[in-house]
């Protein structure tokens, strides 16, 4: 049996989309197995319940190589390190995984999360070829590998564009980019910034990054990287989506069950959805912003609603005990016709409904692909990491998307003490521009196209089948 060994970082926007690209090999090769390596988080943002539910099969393997808590959050003291020191921490584990497999299996190649590339250290001492499962898109890799030349070859101050009203030319990118919608780590010059990319410039050392994304939707941005000298070989497998129920679901069939009821007695294409990913939510005054949006645009909706944890404590979200507390006076009296209010929304299941006609979306690169495969379009309220940049994307550089804010930022340490508020009148200009009927939608239209090229890619002949199969064979070839 020919061995992969998967690194993931335990979150959810990579761990989910690394194991569904792993089935893929599993099913295009019966000769592959596969031994996902767990490095779980001290901080669970999510995925805890996620990892539990993971269950082993004879050739999908999921090892905890967990370091104890007390060691585990020790890393913590140090911020900046924090990421490094975690992931650096883990190398004798898995050096002692992969030395114990090879006295059975033949080890073909290490396939690592973009900020586990010191992995790559360890694949080395067993002979054998790394891979980068790049869980973001084309566009952001060429983002990042742009701002690694600029600072590490050039010597660049970027963080001149902090704050700045600048837009730059970066060549994974059609049009001008505005500084402003570009992530925050990209730009500053504290230590993180600079191991961030430090690890950007090992993927030259690898075999070839794996992209979830696909030549149809990006083709200029993949060209643009194929065309670079920067990079190893690029190999676009996208669409990767996973439609398993969450842990948070798995035993929740009730709730899934209600909304669906809901989402049944509407009429096609006329719900939009409200839903922010698994670390988005609002204080009480934006809420309330939303609230008179969504009573005045007139349009059924389905609004994931959770609550912030404390000011200045970085956690999950979770549920209102009573919607009312935040709610404007008699909203959900108002409402109760045409909308419907949840917690933990089965995002995927929502999105494959008949009655989605829109959806309200954090960017979430897992997000967005889940709505290009169902043909949903997108207005864009980006909150954190690379989603601003994702929301141009869409809006600016795709056409899949309408605009709300491209460069909100969610203050997660509650450093700020003035918070950026979207305006209801914001909220209702994107809405009704989403939810203009479908001949009269250039957005609505082109997303449709776009779902039924995501899908030809991914069968066989198509642009993403045929790329997994040059990788598979580039793995087999160069071990």
């Amino acid at each position: 049996m020919k061995e992969l060994i998967f690194i993931p970082l335990a979150g959810l926007g990579h761990i989910v989309s690394a194991i569904e690209f792993a089935k893929q090999i599993l099913n295009r090769d019966e000769n592959f197995s596969i031994s996902f390596l767990i490095m779980e988080l001290p901080l669970d943002y999510g995925v805890h319940n996620f990892i539990q539910s993971l269950t082993s099969q004879s050739r999908l393997k999921f090892i905890d190589i967990s370091l104890d808590e007390k060691t585990s959050s020790g890393f913590l003291n140090n911020h900046e390190t924090f990421l490094n020191d975690f992931i650096d921490g883990h190398k004798s584990l898995v050096r002692e995984y992969v030395h114990n497999i090879c006295k059975t299996s033949s080890c073909y190649g290490f396939i690592l999360d973009m900020f586990c590339t010191s992995m790559i250290d360890i694949a080395n001492e067993f002979n054998v070829p790394s891979y980068i499962y790049f869980a973001s898109n084309a566009s952001f890799l060429g983002l990042c590998l742009h701002f690694k030349t600029l600072r590490n070859e050039q010597h660049s101050d970027t963080s001149r564009y902090m704050n700045s009203n600048e837009a730059l030319s970066i060549p994974s990118f059609k049009n001008l980019c505005p500084t402003k919608v570009l992530p925050k780590h990209l730009l500053d010059s504290r230590l993180a910034s600079t191991l961030f990319f430090d690890g950007i410039r090992r993927f030259k050392e690898t075999r070839g990054i794996i992209v979830n994304t696909f030549f149809e939707l990006e083709s200029f941005s993949l060209q643009a990287l194929s065309d670079s000298k920067m990079v190893p070989k690029i190999y676009p497998v996208g669409p990767v989506v996973s439609f398993e129920k969450s842990g948070h679901f798995r035993n929740n069939s009730l709730k899934i069950e209600s909304i669906i009821k809901w989402l049944d007695d509407q009429q096609d294409s006329s719900v939009v959805f409200l839903c922010f990913g698994s670390m988005g939510s609002f204080e009480a005054e934006q809420i309330k912003e939303i609230a008179t949006a969504l009573e005045h645009c007139g349009h059924r909706f389905l609004w994931s609603l959770r609550k912030s944890p404390p000011k200045g404590k970085v956690d999950i979200p979770t549920s209102y005990n009573n919607y009312e507390e935040v709610l404007p006076k008699g909203f959900l009296e108002r409402t109760k016709e045409r909308g419907k209010i949840i917690g933990w929304a089965p995002q995927v299941t929502i999105l494959s409904h008949p009655s989605i006609g829109g959806f309200v979306s954090h960017c979430g690169w897992n997000s967005i692909l889940e709505s290009v495969h169902f043909g949903v379009p997108i207005a864009t309220w980006a909150l954190y990491a690379e989603q601003q940049m994702n929301a141009f994307l869409l809006v600016k550089e795709l056409g899949l998307g309408e605009e709300i804010k491209l460069d909100y930022v969610v203050d997660f340490e509650g450093k700020n003490n003035q918070v950026d508020i979207v305006s209801a009148q914001e909220v209702v200009s994107g809405l009704l521009k989403l939810m203009v009927k479908s001949e009269e939608n250039e957005v609505r239209k082109k997303m449709k196209e776009m779902k039924e090229k995501s899908r030809v890619a991914m069968e066989n002949g198509g642009s993403s089948y045929n790329s997994l199969g040059l990788l598979i064979k580039d793995v087999i070839t160069n071990i």
